[in-house]
């Protein structure tokens, strides 16, 4: 007998709503960023947010992961048939994965291209990789990729929870979304 609780603690839902924001905000800035003509002080002030943004983002991934490591999620209605529970175990794998992927390969791209982070430079941290064209070029291209494979799994994702929340109506959506005021 599972006696997990049916919905995920307060330090999860937070986590995983903070991250969701932040994502959904870095997507379109990072979309618009590199559009040629772009507003030169438009793009240098979207540059600055996605850097910084994303070098904070490394952070709270790693207390994100850190907590599902260490706190199981909250089970799956059993209702849910086995190859869901399979597509849903692959889909948060590869958001994980993708997370973990995103903000360091921008973290790489831009530091091995000598750019600076402001935010991580003003706290005098160290720049930890060395400049290098070739691997600025490699991590430019891992995050291009990794942010379209980013998008499509994240639409599966949202898709998914909808159909629960609104279709399916079985407690998945509920699980992760804050809990009603008693």
């Amino acid at each position: 007998m599972d006696h997990r609780p049916a919905g995920y603690g307060t330090t999860a839902r937070m986590l995983h709503w903070l991250v969701a924001a932040l994502i959904l905000a870095m997507i379109p800035v990072g979309l618009l960023m590199v559009q040629d003509g772009l507003d030169r002080g438009l793009g240098d002030a979207l540059y600055l947010f996605h850097k910084n943004v994303g070098s904070l983002l490394i952070v709270i991934i790693a207390l994100r992961l850190v907590w599902r490591l260490t706190h199981p999620p909250a089970p799956l209605p059993a209702t849910m048939p086995d190859w869901q529970r399979r597509v849903a175990g692959l889909s948060h794998l590869a958001l994980y994965g993708l997370m973990v992927v995103m903000p360091l390969s921008g973290y790489i791209r831009v530091r091995a291209g000598g750019f600076p982070i402001e935010g991580l430079d003003a706290l005098g941290l160290p720049t930890l990789v060395p400049r290098s064209k070739p691997l600025a070029d490699a991590a430019s291209s891992l995050h291009e990729l990794a942010a379209w494979a980013l998008m499509a799994v994240l639409a599966l994702h949202v898709g998914a929870a909808l159909h629960h929340a609104l279709i399916r109506r079985d407690g998945v959506w509920a699980r992760m979304w804050p809990p009603r005021a008693r």
